[in-house]
């Protein structure tokens, strides 16, 4: 639309340039011509009085002969007026075919990357390019030396579509796919393994703590006893028989050995 729109506008630019280049040259050519035909004699002179410090000054033939002149020099400068307006022309459809022979080329690229053509040799090549192209609705209003161009660019580019054809970009994007899968689980058994470690760490510790401290109470518990044993040394010995023995159906257990055994326990 906006290629279209911009068309529109170049053309009517265009031709209200011509119109006015030739209004231009009808003027001047009018302004020699009738100056000619004063100075010969067939047409009067411009009647122009021109009034100023007192003074009438008859301007007429002064003013005609200067306009012929500026129509004369406007004269020499439309030719390369126009030759600037040609180049432009000639520029900004260079320009135009430019973008139409490589829309064309992606269009025919494209297809070639989806293994539409199939011909080898390079006259059959280009010209079931230049079918394809020339049955393609986007460009139906290209010339047919623009597909050409664009059939033989694709022709000359076709091991690069070859290479990145559209089932080698699939297969490859599938690989990749896959072995971003493998490094999600990766990486998800990987930070599992790292919250057990943490947790095993911190359950080390804890149990580290619990046997320290109960080593400690096993520890102040043979103190508590050592010290209480000279207080049962110097009790009688009906007392201390009685305070050292406890019978327990058929077994005798004694205070030296509890003590033996929460000594090998703290050890």
């Amino acid at each position: 639309m906006f290629r279209s729109l911009f068309n529109t506008q170049g053309g009517v630019a265009r031709t209200l340039r011509l119109f006015a280049i030739a209004y231009i040259a009808l003027l001047c050519a009018a302004a020699v011509l009738s100056l000619v035909l004063s100075a010969t004699g067939i047409w009067p002179w411009l009647t122009l009085e021109i009034a100023g410090w007192g003074y009438t000054f008859p301007a007429g033939h002064v003013v005609q002969i200067a306009s012929a002149g500026l129509g004369v020099a406007l004269l020499l400068y439309l030719p390369s007026a126009i030759r600037v307006s040609q180049l432009e022309h000639a520029h900004r459809k260079f320009s135009m075919r430019m973008e139409d022979v490589a829309h064309a080329y992606q269009i025919s690229h494209r297809a070639d990357r989806e293994g539409v053509f199939n011909l080898s040799s390079e006259f059959d090549a280009v010209r079931e390019r230049m079918t394809y192209l020339r049955q393609h609705p986007d460009l139906s209003r290209l010339e047919p030396d623009v597909l050409e161009a664009a059939a033989q660019m694709s022709h000359v580019s076709r091991d690069l579509a070859t290479v990145y054809s559209d089932e080698n970009v699939d297969r490859a994007k599938a690989v990749l796919k896959q072995r971003q899968t493998e490094v999600s689980e990766l990486q998800e058994r990987i930070n599992h393994a790292k919250s057990l470690t943490d947790e095993l760490r911190r359950w080390t510790t804890q149990v580290s703590v619990e046997e320290s401290v109960a080593d400690q109470q096993i520890e102040q518990l043979c103190k508590d006893l050592a010290d209480l044993l000279p207080e049962l040394n110097d009790t009688p010995a009906s007392g201390i028989a009685r305070a050292t023995t406890k019978t327990e159906g058929s077994k005798v257990v004694s205070i030296p050995a509890v003590l033996a055994g929460l000594g090998n326990a703290a050890e």
